[in-house]
């Protein structure tokens, strides 16, 4: 039943995005694409939307957005080397994931030791400056 390469093809949406490995579960799919986290050319599509080669998907999944391109149709899951020559990723999307993630990284290094309670040094350097600060 599988529709490996065929052009004139079409597969349902939360399938070959279950096929292509971006959701573990078509159920998990089908949430993420009645939650609008996944349009089709711009607009929001529903999971029984059928798509074909050349459609252009934008996909968010937590932080990260991916533009792709879809280059095969399939509705069954296989290996994550067979699911990649499913789809390509714009260039546009990979530099604009790559900076949005340094810039995250880049705020979170500001905020290192925010989260922690003080160590034992850190402890005794707080004491220390509070008792020479009040004489």
């Amino acid at each position: 039943m599988g529709k490996d390469k065929m052009s004139d093809q079409k597969v349902r949406l939360d399938k070959w995005l279950w096929a292509a490995r971006f959701f573990k579960t078509r159920a998990l799919a089908k949430a993420a694409i009645e939650g609008g986290k996944i349009h089709i050319d711009g607009q929001r599509a529903k999971p029984s939307k059928e798509i074909t080669v050349g459609m252009a998907i934008k996909v968010r999944r937590g932080w990260d957005e991916q533009t792709i391109i879809v280059d095969n149709l399939s509705d069954q899951r296989r290996g994550a080397s067979d699911a990649e020559k499913l789809y390509r990723e714009t260039a546009e999307s990979i530099t604009l994931r790559e900076q949005r993630t340094a810039e995250r990284k880049a705020s979170n290094q500001s905020s290192l030791f925010q989260d922690q309670r003080p160590n034992k040094k850190q402890r005794r350097q707080i004491h220390r400056f509070k008792e020479e600060n009040q004489s």
